[in-house]
């Protein structure tokens, strides 16, 4: 390997590394506010690729009615609810949040598709129906067992991952995708060319981390968010109510997630079942950092993007296995520095 290459190597590796940062700290904040280790967090990272590439295709994407039929049934679970049932106006602004912004959203896609306005229209567009599934599924599939074992909330987000994917295969199909990039132009620095979509992917992230790092230190919902998940019952007793919580939890993880999908659907071929593979390399990222700290997620997060640059150049048959096994001296050196705790009684 000469330097060149190495150049090369390191960009990859840090422009991955950005993309596995972002889902990192997505999986930090949902796990420290709601226990939930989110398994299918890599599922919002290809439906937002594939939603993408869906409406420069022309075509409504199938996560629009995925979110229109998501919203239904959250409004009905909570219509069905008795103290909703007797609260008029929450029912009406639930109503707006979970019919009219799926209805809306629908309706922009039944415009926009056949246009082809260009990424800049899809990108922002397929964010918008990304992120509000988050918040969807959350009141769906997690709300009914917020009291439960971590351990059973993980088997729920197995199940929710299996689904997605299944549905992934039916709104996307088999065949890989590749959508338009935000730029072709590209940018010299001495030996090394450094492409417009690598810069887009590393501005992205580092604004998005800027902006994190504003909002849990400086407004007061992400202060709320930081006290939950320091102790979730302490901050009850305060006022900071749980639910609303892990709805912003999942909302932020999902439109990360969608961000994160429309960055790398340019660079690489992206299939419905992809999201897996990079959210469990995010997850890798997360639990380096304990599941508990953005920091130490984002810089491993980093790490783990350079080590699989340099395993795909010099053993790229092993490149995933060698990734993953990073992860083992790290649960090791944990598991001995650490005392048994049980699981907080709620």
């Amino acid at each position: 390997m000469d330097f060149n290459i190495a150049l090369f190597l390191a960009q990859d590796g840090i422009t991955n590394g950005a993309i596995y940062a972002l889902l990192g700290l997505s999986l930090v904040l949902v796990f420290t506010v709601t226990r939930v280790i989110l398994v299918p967090q890599g599922e919002f990272v290809a439906y937002g690729a594939l939603t993408v590439v869906g409406l420069e295709m022309g075509t409504i994407p199938g996560t629009a009615w995925l979110l229109l039929v998501l919203g239904a049934a959250v409004f009905v679970a909570d219509a069905l609810r008795a103290e909703n049932g007797r609260q008029p106006r929450i029912l009406m602004l639930r109503a707006l949040t979970d019919l009219v912004l799926p209805a809306v959203l629908l309706g922009v896609c039944w415009v926009v598709a056949p246009l082809d306005l260009g990424v800049w229209v899809t990108a922002p567009l397929a964010v918008a129906l990304v992120a509000p599934l988050g918040a969807y599924i959350y009141r769906l599939a997690f709300r009914p067992l917020a009291q439960s074992p971590v351990l059973v909330l993980l088997i729920a987000a197995v199940g929710v991952h299996l689904a997605m994917i299944g549905l992934g295969l039916v709104f996307f199909g088999a065949e890989g995708f590749r959508s338009e990039p935000f730029t072709t132009a590209s940018l010299t620095l001495g030996p090394m060319m450094v492409s417009g979509q690598s810069l887009w992917v590393l501005g992205t992230t580092s604004v998005l981390i800027t902006s994190l790092w504003f909002f849990f230190g400086h407004t007061i919902t992400g202060k709320a968010l930081r006290a939950t998940s320091v102790n979730r019952l302490g901050a009850r007793l305060v006022g900071i109510p749980a639910d609303r919580s892990g709805i912003i939890a999942f909302t932020m993880a999902a439109a990360m997630g969608a961000i994160s999908g429309v960055l790398i659907g340019p660079v690489t071929t992206v299939f419905y079942d992809t999201g897996f593979l990079i959210g469990l390399k995010g997850l890798v990222a997360a639990i380096m950092g304990g599941l508990v700290s953005y920091p130490i997620a984002a810089a491993a997060a980093l790490a783990v993007g350079l080590i699989e640059s340099v395993a795909s150049f010099e053993a790229s048959s092993f490149k995933e296995v060698i990734v993953f096994t990073t992860i083992i001296p790290v649960l090791l050196w944990q598991s001995l520095r650490s005392s048994h705790v049980e699981e907080e009684e709620e």
